[in-house]
């Protein structure tokens, strides 16, 4: 029986276009192309003037011969040149690779010679290490240093500085974007915690329906003022580059990520918007009275990953921030889970919603399914907050896979399923709760204990800044919970017991840290808390 609604219905190219981020540039610059796009210091441009720059971008690059394939990296700091690297760099077919400015020689060594760049940008405030790695690459890419004046060091190592570079383009350079939008966009590596860290490959049509979801999650509506204190490296800035162009917003850029420039920077640009991981949230709320400036609005505030501690959400939400709690992870662009908000929550009192706000929470529009699952029978585990599964996704904006690492890619994939290797509950309201990392739950006595329910205890401390729990090796338990604790105040007299006693008032005495550290926490350059350390130092104890 024929179907008559396949009859002569096709796909054409008046009815079907392939997904792109790369469309909402030259949008921008057409409908608001005298709204300003970007600022960095002294420099402001437009929607047109970025549009032409990345136009010269590409074009110049075209020139070197990069094209469809090609990898072209930047480290970099948020700074215009990486903002339009995001849209150059792909507008000629290559694959953008940002890199994590606090890696080490070897590790970026190592991302260049997988990857296969054949271009680097290279801020020069990191020209050493860049250097560096490249002595270990028997294939030297084209070097291209960006100069930018709030640079700590200016040494150039590359053949041509950016400007320079760009001038070498043309403006009128054809904007196309591809015909396959399942072509690779951009090439983001994992954190590599132990060994090499994985590529995480995207293509068009998943940054284009994340940018779309984080911006729909976040009630973001047109001309939005976003300061980039989330570096751009990370999840090329959790897909939201693409979404300001979609918006015709204003990029603020922000060079140093501190307290005192994050207030100075939301007084004098009228900034509505920026995200964050908990740390910086963290050092918001607890910022000197010298830092902090008047809020003179509600400043829209995303924070992703493990929740941040209900004690820091009441503390930053008093201070005139609104936050939206989303989760994700690099394989899924970033954020694609949020804290949907209800109307009932209005109603509860600061404690009960501040527990509302830590739930990892609902899907994004553009995610088609979201479920903790058991691992080893892939079934949904029980709607009840208490039985602990893995968090799975499914739907477009989940990796194509790992570069070179079809083994991992596989295991990753399968079931129909990515795994993040989350641990969380489902309740009954249909809102996921992450209880752990798989290799940062505690195993006491037979007993599973969640790190993340002990460092909240942690923070509820009137004294203690920062906190992460991991397991410490015990002959009679097997592990025992291990807390590393950073003041407040460093002279404070607090003690190890002091701190035990206050947690086995708080929750159950087993759960209670055993061991009780006072230092400085390792954190990665997204400020991670890099628990593989603290692991490593507690099992030397």
């Amino acid at each position: 029986m024929n179907n008559i609604y396949e009859e002569d219905l096709n796909q054409r190219p008046a009815n079907h276009v392939s997904q792109s981020p790369l469309s909402w540039l030259p949008r921008a610059a057409s409908v608001y192309p005298d709204k300003l796009s970007v600022v960095h210091g002294a420099r402001r441009f437009n929607w047109a003037q970025t549009f032409e720059r990345c136009r010269k971008l590409a074009h110049a690059l075209t020139k070197r011969g990069i094209g469809k394939g090609d990898t072209v990296s930047i480290v970099a700091t948020n700074i215009p040149a990486f903002y339009e690297s995001l849209f150059g760099v792909p507008a000629t077919g290559a694959v953008i690779n940002p890199i994590n400015i606090r890696l080490d020689a070897d590790a970026i060594a190592f991302i260049l010679e997988h990857g296969e760049s054949k271009v680097v940008f290279v801020d020069t405030e990191f020209s050493a290490v860049v250097k560096q790695a490249i002595s270990q690459l028997e294939k030297k890419p084209l070097l291209i240093d960006i100069a930018d004046d709030q640079a700590t060091s200016h040494e150039q190592i590359g053949e041509i500085e950016y400007e320079d570079f760009i001038a070498e383009g043309n403006s009128d350079f054809a904007w196309t974007i591809p015909e396959d939008e399942w072509q690779s966009l951009a090439l983001c590596y994992t954190s590599g915690t132990t060994g090499n860290p994985k590529g995480v490959v995207y293509h068009h049509r998943g940054a284009y329906l994340n940018a779309i979801g984080c911006a729909l999650s976040w009630n973001m509506t047109h001309h939005p003022v976003y300061l980039w204190t989330l570096p751009m490296f990370h999840c090329c800035g959790w897909t939201f580059p693409w979404t300001i162009a979609a918006l015709a917003g204003t990029n603020i850029c922000l060079r140093n990520i501190n307290a005192k420039d994050i207030y100075d920077s939301i007084s004098q640009n009228d900034v509505t918007h920026f995200c964050g991981a908990p740390i910086v949230l963290n050092f918001i709320a607890n910022a000197s009275d010298s830092e902090k400036q008047p809020m003179k609005k509600v400043v829209e505030v995303m924070t992703a990953g493990a929740a941040p501690p209900a004690a820091v959400l009441k503390a930053i939400e008093s201070q005139g921030f609104h936050i939206t709690h989303t989760y994700g992870l690099t394989e899924t662009y970033g954020p694609a889970v949020f804290n949907a908000p209800q109307e009932d929550w209005s109603s509860l009192n600061e404690d009960d919603y501040a527990q509302k706000l830590i739930r990892q929470g609902v899907r994004f529009q553009v995610l088609e399914d979201l479920e903790v699952m058991d691992p080893g029978t892939m079934r949904p585990v029980p709607r009840d907050g208490e039985t602990i599964g893995e968090i799975m996704f499914k739907g477009n904006v989940v990796m194509k896979g790992y570069l070179k690492n079809p083994q991992a890619t596989a295991e990753a994939l399968a079931g129909g399923y990515f795994h993040s290797g989350d641990l969380a509950v489902m309740h009954p309201d249909g809102y996921v709760q992450i209880k752990d990392r798989s290799k940062d739950i505690i195993i006491s006595g037979g007993e599973n204990i969640s790190s993340i329910e002990v460092e909240e205890a942690l923070y509820k401390h009137p004294e203690i800044l920062e906190a992460a729990v991991v397991a410490r090796p015990d002959v009679k338990w097997g592990e025992t919970p291990c807390a590393f604790v950073t003041k407040k105040d460093p002279s404070a007299p607090l003690t190890e017991k002091e701190v035990i006693d206050y947690c086995r008032d708080t929750i159950a005495h087993f759960k209670s840290p055993k061991t009780v550290v006072f230092t400085e926490l390792p954190k990665t350059s997204t400020g991670k808390i890099q628990k593989f350390k603290l692991r490593k130092i507690a099992e030397e104890m």
